[in-house]
């Protein structure tokens, strides 16, 4: 029954709340980037000055290109009042200026706002179809921005062996940002589940810490051992991206609808696996998660062994910490990955939905995204207009939209 499937992108209050912080954080962060420039500006500190413009310029155009190929598979249709007050030229030039990502958050907040307080279901399907993408835009910029962002300003404190407010401050904002967009990013996989409600908060909860520990530690580690090997964190990074890309490919993606849209997706997809899990693939993975965690729990002993061995150099710059304490460190980095890990099984064990049920879902949703002279176009599956009938009465229209990017993530990471 149709009707049977309205519930299925319902905006909660949740939901909408997690929208207005993820606005407020977005605000919080551009003003610390800000302050950050110009503080290591006025310190003539050009070294991580010039490392943090990379992190944001270099972010900012994977995200501006994510967003233009985007619309343009979706044939430069735009629902938001925002977005059709601009022409195409002018929301090129939004793009070609880093600009297009905010054109994306004034929508999601125009209709999320409508959504909210006058309870339309148009409003609802076109919202959170919406915050579909941008759910997905914000993950690309959690991983190329905010984790090397920390990175960087956790080196520094540990370089420094003091605490500065403006570095701390933009940390706990880089923690933040991370901590929304993967919540947010759960939350919208979530969405395509008929039964999500029957998954108490919990999950999220849970979700929220396996992550935050993986990452955490990750993080942490790389951090340890470019504050006493600086040099060499570049390479590091090369080495293990390059690596990553390579079984990216090997995993045969079908995420975008080009051919140079998805090598730039496997692309990105190394460098979130530099940091953490992500899935591409669906079927099962297990096989390739424990891999992937056996790599990166054995990367991160080898650095954290490393920041120790560094330590036990009698030359001055490493002597600002003493051993006992750079082991102590190192242990509990390594120990955080483990209890993250024991967080994730706990996940999988008791909230991750089955993929019996994860099958019946997506059926449901493919049956009623769908009209009989549409098929299984890629288009139908991306914009479908529904129009339900109850007892001979044609209702009003209703809109419902199926994000079939986001969709295609749920089928992975329930698979």
């Amino acid at each position: 029954m149709m009707s049977g499937t309205f519930h299925l992108f319902k905006l909660s209050w949740v939901d909408f709340l997690f929208t207005v912080a993820g606005l407020g954080l977005l605000v919080l962060d551009i003003v610390l980037d800000v302050y950050a420039v110009v503080s290591f500006y006025n310190e003539k500190a050009y070294v991580p000055l010039g490392f943090l413009l990379l992190f944001l310029v270099g972010s900012s155009v994977l995200v501006q290109a994510f967003s233009w190929l985007w619309y343009s598979y979706e044939e430069f249709k735009r629902e938001t009042k925002v977005e059709k007050c601009l022409s195409l030229s002018q929301l090129r030039l939004f793009h070609v200026l880093q600009l297009g990502i905010y054109i994306r958050h004034a929508g999601v907040f125009e209709f999320s706002v409508r959504s909210f307080c006058s309870k339309l279901h148009t409003d609802e399907g076109v919202a959170v179809f919406l915050s579909h993408d941008l759910s997905m835009l914000r993950l690309v910029e959690t991983f190329s921005e905010s984790c090397p962002q920390l990175v960087l300003m956790l080196t520094i404190i540990l370089q420094r062996n003091q605490l500065d407010f403006v570095t701390v401050l933009k940390a706990i904002g880089s923690a933040l940002a991370i901590a929304c967009s993967v919540t947010m990013y759960h939350r919208s996989l979530r969405s395509f589940l008929v039964n999500k409600e029957k998954q108490q908060v919990t999950s999220s909860v849970v979700y929220f810490l396996w992550n935050l520990f993986l990452i955490a530690s990750r993080l942490t580690a790389l951090a340890l051992f470019a504050s006493v090997l600086p040099c060499f964190i570049l390479t590091h990074f090369i080495c293990s991206w390059m690596m990553l890309f390579f079984f990216a490919w090997r995993s045969k993606t079908s995420f975008m609808d080009s051919t140079f849209g998805e090598w730039l997706y496997r692309a990105t997809v190394g460098l979130i696996w530099y940091f953490d899990w992500f899935n591409v693939v669906d079927g099962k993975t297990r096989y390739q998660t424990l891999l992937y965690h056996g790599y990166i729990l054995a990367d991160i002993s080898l650095l954290c062994g490393l920041y120790c061995w560094m330590k036990m150099s009698p030359e001055p710059p490493y002597l600002d910490t003493p051993l006992l304490n750079a082991i102590i460190t190192a242990a509990s980095v390594v120990g955080v990955y483990i209890l993250g890990l024991f967080f994730k099984m706990i996940y999988y064990k008791s909230f991750h939905p089955n993929l019996v049920q994860l099958k019946g879902d997506m059926d449901e949703i493919d049956s009623s995204l769908r009209s009989p002279s549409e098929g299984h176009s890629p288009v139908a599956m991306t914009r479908t207009l529904v129009i339900a009938e109850c007892d001979g009465v044609t209702p009003e229209r209703d809109i419902r939209r199926c994000n079939k990017r986001m969709k295609k993530l749920a089928e992975n990471f329930y698979s």
